[in-house]
């Protein structure tokens, strides 16, 4: 499925792992996750963040003035977050290599020149299990350092249907999104780029 793989400092992607119709298919749940769960554009200490998200799973990722964690409701609304997507699970069974399924699929949406700045995965308690990326819409420059901050850093344009997978020793690696190259694909009606990050918390 899809074309060969490619080591990214240790991340390894998957280019082309969906096809287009599974990518159309897991954008309509996706739309229905953000139906349970409003999309937000969450608040750190140092302010807006650029891009929006939501969640879904047993335990969802918050950021505010107090800091980043992991809460079983929706910050808004209260209510439990929705079910992961089968759609969404069926990619993460497929490769992440180990037998437990994600408790939390954070949803984050790109638009209007949105990026994310370097930073490690590190709030879940196991870094033992993997954390899988999955890229829908705009293609999207995807940069991956060491554990360590800071030094040489690796870049990578991320397309639609793109599986990445965090594990081993490349787990805790530094990464981010520099830009997103708007208008590179017509999946998200309006363009814009969705990226489905899922891990086990515990």
């Amino acid at each position: 499925m899809g074309e060969p793989e490619i080591d990214l400092r240790g991340v390894r992607v998957r280019p082309g792992f969906i096809e287009a119709g599974a990518q159309a298919a897991m954008l309509a749940d996706l739309r229905e996750v953000a139906r349970a769960a409003p999309v937000m554009r969450p608040v750190t200490r140092r302010g807006p963040m650029s891009v929006r998200m939501t969640s879904a799973g047993r335990l969802g990722w918050v950021a505010d003035r107090r800091g980043y964690r992991y809460e079983a409701t929706h910050p808004e609304t209260g209510a439990p977050w929705p079910p992961i997507p089968e759609s969404v699970l069926a990619v993460w069974r497929a490769v992440a290599g180990v037998q437990v399924d994600p408790d939390s699929c954070l949803v984050n949406l790109y638009r209007e020149g949105a990026k994310m700045g370097m930073h490690q995965d590190r709030d879940e308690g196991d870094f033992g299990f993997p954390v899988v990326s999955i890229s829908l819409g705009d293609e999207a420059l995807f940069r991956v350092g060491s554990v360590e901050k800071g030094g040489k850093t690796t870049s990578l344009w991320l397309r639609s249907g793109d599986v990445a997978v965090m594990g081993g020793a490349a787990r805790l690696v530094h990464h981010g999104i520099d830009r997103v190259k708007e208008g590179s694909s017509v999946l998200i009606p309006g363009g814009g780029r969705i990226n489905v990050t899922l891990r086990v918390v515990r």
